[in-house]
């Protein structure tokens, strides 16, 4: 199982990027994926989780702002985030569950998101 995160980069506040996951070695379908973020000298915090049949999950710092959306057939999440604040600078992961709000069971390289003037 791998899943590899990618997307990131410096960007102005105001901006937009959107990440993507790629996930491998195991059927996309059947699992929720989950974005995280940890930003330097804080913990990591759960931005946004999306599974196959339920709504997807926000926190609340990034709700409005950022969307998450699935293409099964190739086994990627994407995270568009727009309106892009300097607190949302982070080194940002996916991870894979079986459910939104279960254990995460595998995770993947983090890429940086860096939001900056």
């Amino acid at each position: 199982v791998q899943l590899q995160a990618s997307g990131g980069g410096l960007v102005q506040p105001g901006g937009s990027l959107r990440l993507s996951c790629v996930a491998s070695g195991f059927t996309l379908d059947y699992y929720a994926i989950g974005w995280f973020r940890q930003a330097p000298g804080k913990g990591r915090e759960g931005i946004s989780c999306i599974s196959g049949n339920d709504p997807s999950t926000y926190a609340d710092s990034v709700k409005g702002r950022f969307t998450i959306s699935r293409d099964n057939a190739k086994k990627m999440v994407y995270l568009q985030m727009n309106s892009l604040k300097p607190e949302d600078t982070a080194v940002y992961y996916c991870a894979t569950t079986v459910a939104c709000g279960a254990e995460y069971l595998y995770w993947g390289k983090g890429t940086q998101v860096t939001v900056s003037s």
